[in-house]
């Protein structure tokens, strides 16, 4: 990295902390918690700090303050509160994109550049905005077609976003490398990962290409199931830059009241809403990663209707095995087993017991079970494993921190429309039922006819694999070594010293409020 390039970085992300330290976001950390070095930058940012809003508060109007990139960032750490804490994923979960809308003809010019024809010959109405966020904004429509004219929504991508979103990010990645650096959390934490699941996040959800091809995988995942549906994409007007969909006429899960005096049933509605997400997790191993109330609808037949795919989530085979048996575990308060599956799927080190990891776990479990339906969340037996995890140096694993706090979401919407759901046994029959087909003796025989499979494949493939590894290695071999560069990495060092202190400061914030 360059001197100029490193430099960029410092002025950005000081022009970001400047704007933390005014609105009050570091004025409750205490400096204890800070290495000596970051001490005396504290004591100077808080000088300019904002008397009347601070702590929690300050940091959702600095990332406000900041724009879109941020407030999409900030959006994104809300999935994950094994590092910013329970309680600023909760704060950070109620950014909204306060962001002005592009004009209708602005719009319309992107459309048309998109489609390389004029707007009347894409659409037969095209109506202004109706809501809009930092990466798009959708407007009503209407089309023409074979069995008469149709609404629809129709999502612009907004224009030169692409541009700042790569910079910023840029920048994150250079906060989250520094970060490791200084502290060893950071790094048991994989914010460089995070940070490049972030970029490949934005990356597709700014292609609406992608964002149709999930809404239909999921479609088509969920096409025999009963209770809920997505809305269908029309492909001939969808391109990267414009996504034209079904336009959904629903009542939103947020207003119970509302849904019962049409004669829709709000508990039965929060039963379907967690086990469906449950089925989806795992019998496709695709999910909805942005349940939140707003994404969610009723229509007039009584189905869930999700909107919005433009944050999913993919778990492996072994990754469902693993949330399967946690879950039956807690429900079954078998805590040796969930310790054993830990240690199976290799997220703990074998330095530690197999018994002090499940004594861990009992002292989770134990007090959920005591309390009754209404009092057992979620939320905090997701807090207590997340301090568990750090006791036992887990490694987090991305995708399953997503799926968690996509069922803390899933469960507070549930609960809005049932304050008495009983969360375990709703999801035993969803669990019991796909252990039973996945773990049983059925699947042991399948799993055996794979293993067959794929070991007579490795005795045809294996010489011609171990002849390209051979060439490889040849290759590689015989290439010269690159020479170092001292002098390029001394000047990419003066860029981390233009962010250290803030970064410090930043990280530390985040573990005293979590």
């Amino acid at each position: 990295m360059g001197l100029v390039t490193a430099v960029g970085h410092g002025v950005r992300l000081a022009r970001a902390g400047f704007v933390f330290a005014r609105e009050g976001a570091f004025v409750d950390v205490d400096p204890a918690l800070l290495p000596p070095g970051a001490r005396l930058p504290l004591a100077l940012v808080n000088l300019v700090a904002r008397r009347d809003v601070r702590g929690l508060a300050g940091l959702s109007r600095a990332i406000d303050r900041l724009g879109p990139s941020y407030v999409k960032m900030g959006q994104f750490l809300s999935t994950r509160p094994d590092i910013v804490g329970p309680k600023v994923a909760l704060e950070l979960e109620s950014l909204q994109d306060r962001v002005r809308p592009m004009s209708r003809e602005a719009a319309i010019a992107i459309i048309e550049r998109a489609f390389g024809a004029k707007i009347e010959t894409v659409y037969a109405e095209f109506g202004e905005p109706v809501a809009a966020a930092s990466i798009a904004q959708v407007h009503r429509a209407s089309v023409d077609g074979p069995e008469g004219r149709r609404d629809v929504a129709v999502k612009v991508l907004r224009d030169g976003v692409e541009k700042r979103f790569a910079s910023e990010i840029k920048d994150m990645v250079f906060a989250a490398r520094l970060a490791e650096r200084i502290a060893p959390e950071a790094r048991r934490l994989r914010l460089v990962q995070v940070v490049d699941t972030l970029a490949r996040s934005v990356r597709m959800e700014m292609d609406f290409r992608l964002e149709a091809a999930a809404a239909s995988e999921f479609a088509d995942n969920a096409k025999d199931d009963p209770d809920i549906r997505a809305p269908a994409i029309d492909w001939d007007r969808t391109t990267r830059e414009v996504m034209t969909m079904e336009w959904v006429e629903g009542v939103p899960l947020a207003d119970p009241d509302r849904l019962a005096a049409l004669g829709f049933d709000p508990p039965a509605l929060a039963r379907t809403l967690i086990q469906t997400f449950l089925r989806h997790a795992l019998r496709d191993g695709f999910f909805h990663a942005d349940m939140h109330q707003g994404n969610i609808f009723v229509d007039s037949a009584g189905r869930i209707v999700a909107v919005d795919f433009g944050i999913m989530g993919r778990l492996g085979r072994k990754e469902r095995r693993f949330l399967a048996e946690i879950l039956f575990g807690f429900i079954r308060r078998d805590y040796r087993r969930v310790a054993e599956v830990h240690f199976e799927a290799g997220y703990v080190p074998d330095t530690y017991r197999v018994e002090d990891f499940a004594q861990a776990i009992r002292a989770i479990g134990e007090p959920i079970h005591s309390r009754t339906a209404d009092q057992i969340s979620m939320a905090k037996l997701l807090t207590l494993l997340f301090e568990v995890t750090a006791l036992f140096d887990m490694t987090t694993r991305v995708e399953l921190v997503m799926l968690q706090k996509t069922m803390v979401v899933a469960e507070g919407v549930a609960r809005k429309l049932d304050p008495q759901l009983n969360l375990w046994s709703i999801s035993e029959p969803v669990v019991g039922a796909w252990i039973a087909d996945n773990l049983g003796p059925k699947a042991k025989v399948e799993d055996a006819g794979r293993g067959a499979a794929a070991l007579a494949t490795l005795i045809v493939e294996g010489p011609r694999r171990l002849e390209a590894i051979a060439a490889r290695l040849e290759a590689w071999a015989k290439t010269p070594p690159v020479e170092s560069e001292p002098e390029g990495r001394g000047l990419a060092r003066l860029g981390y010293i233009f962010t250290g202190a803030f970064v410090t400061i930043l990280l530390f914030a985040l573990i005293k409020w979590s």
